[in-house]
């Protein structure tokens, strides 16, 4: 599948806006990010999310940098056949990094069903 990064781009942001309030009430000092790919080039990621989960935050303030959830293009794009299945696709990345963001590890969604 191909896609522009702008176009890319607004689906991403189609699909947070699409996001339960209570999944993004709670986010705070963080930005969403689209790279093309990981540093070291591969495909295997589809997402990851840069920062101190909040269960982690000790003397969080003032001055920090924000956490980062960042979303690969190319990897969602070689992934996906068709529009549909890259929403579906973008959706599960999202709210798996932002559930890192809230602390919740891998494990935890395995068995939530969203790993």
């Amino acid at each position: 599948m191909e896609m522009d990064a702008a176009t890319f781009e607004q689906l991403v942001v189609d699909e947070l806006d699409r996001l339960p309030d209570e999944m993004v009430d709670g986010l705070e000092n963080l930005i969403f990010v689209v790279e093309d790919r990981p540093e070291d080039g591969s495909l295997d990621l589809l997402g990851m999310y840069d920062g101190l989960a909040l269960t982690e935050r000790g003397q969080y303030g003032m001055g920090e940098l924000p956490d980062r959830i960042i979303l690969f293009r190319e990897s969602h794009l070689a992934e996906c056949e068709d529009e549909e299945e890259l929403r579906e696709e973008v959706h599960t990345t999202l709210v798996h990094e932002i559930a890192h963001f809230f602390g919740i590890d891998d494990t935890q969604l395995h068995e939530m069903g969203w790993a």
